[in-house]
């Protein structure tokens, strides 16, 4: 009998019991249970330390999850900021990175992500990698802050590109859907970019600004 493809691949690594922790809490807290797939959260990591990343940006908090595994592939002094709407959550984030070790590479801005953004390009602040995966309507602009405040050779990663479906659905046509198809075409055919769009799970883009 086969079995789906994620299914074998996550069969083939055993339970990250820190990150298994992280999923409890944000579900013991009601938030909403859409932290990063466990195979790109160890993606996130791998790439994070390909590209030699010192300055990592996360847009979207929720419990930690990912900004433990942007973490992990940080180097020593690497920092990450992380751009979160609600207190309470980068509240149970930050936690989260304390246990995990990462209590001193991590900073969180509380707030609408857009306000934020333009705080980091007042400030002239820029960054080697970029992690997307908060509210989808502002995705486009989340990749124009992106571009504005990447280093040469910076990644940009964006989670959900799929909409569990609905990106693909044609009779789906939400701002949320419309958005994301909106990024997703941005990034396959902007200029300034080196891209592509991994089509597992929820659907993970990636690009890299030349």
């Amino acid at each position: 009998m086969l079995i789906e493809a994620h299914d074998y691949v996550n069969q083939l690594y055993p339970e990250d019991e820190e990150l298994l922790q992280v999923l409890e809490a944000i579900k013991e807290h009601g938030m909403p249970e859409v932290s990063v797939a466990p195979a790109y959260g160890r993606l996130l990591t791998l790439l994070v330390q390909l590209a030699g990343a010192r300055s990592v940006l996360e847009i979207g908090a929720l419990g930690g999850y990912s900004g433990i595994c942007l973490c992990r592939g940080l180097p020593e002094g690497g920092r990450l900021t992380s751009l979160e709407l609600k207190e309470e959550y980068a509240a149970l984030a930050g936690s989260h990175l304390e246990k995990a070790g990462f209590k001193d590479r991590v900073e969180y801005r509380i707030g609408p992500a857009a306000e934020s953004l333009a705080g980091l390009k007042r400030e002239g602040r820029t960054f080697d990698f970029f992690f997307i995966d908060a509210d989808k309507e502002n995705y486009p602009l989340y990749l124009d802050y992106a571009i504005e405040l990447a280093n040469p050779g910076a990644l940009i990663a964006g989670d959900n590109c799929f909409l569990r479906g609905r990106t693909l659905n044609p009779d789906k046509n939400g701002p949320s859907v419309q958005a994301v198809r909106h990024f997703n075409e941005r990034i396959a055919t902007d200029p300034r970019l080196v891209s592509t769009l991994l089509p597992a799970y929820d659907g993970l883009i990636l690009a890299r600004v030349k």
